[in-house]
């Protein structure tokens, strides 16, 4: 099972991106997805994730400026950032629950750079 994320890049403040993270492989099913960042030195912290049924949370940080959807069909997530700042600048990963063979298993993708800055 991979998880391929892209999307990432420069903007200015108050500018948008859109993050993409597909799932592929061998499995059954995916179950919760999202996305965590992480600065440097510092631990990843959730920025949003969302259940197979579409229930979605977020940090407080990103809340009215974040969105997070999946489409099933596709085996993909989408993280819509909208009003960025220079403090949303960091590597953002995504990560998938997958109900595979040999149960469930937690995987993450690689990280997507995010930069925000003038």
């Amino acid at each position: 099972v991979q998880l391929q994320a892209s999307g990432g890049g420069l903007v200015e403040p108050g500018g948008s991106l859109r993050l993409s993270c597909a799932a592929s492989g061998n499995f059954f099913s995916i179950h919760g997805m999202g996305w965590y960042r992480q600065y440097p030195g510092k631990q990843r912290e959730l920025v949003a994730d969302i259940s197979s049924g579409g229930s979605a949370n977020y940090a407080d940080s990103v809340k009215g400026r974040f969105t997070i959807s999946r489409d099933n069909g596709k085996n993909t997530i989408y993280l819509q950032m909208n009003s960025l700042k220079p403090e949303d600048t960091a590597v953002y990963y995504c990560y998938g629950v997958v109900r595979g063979a040999s149960g469930y298993v937690h995987y993450w993708g690689q990280g997507t750079q995010v930069t925000v800055s003038s």
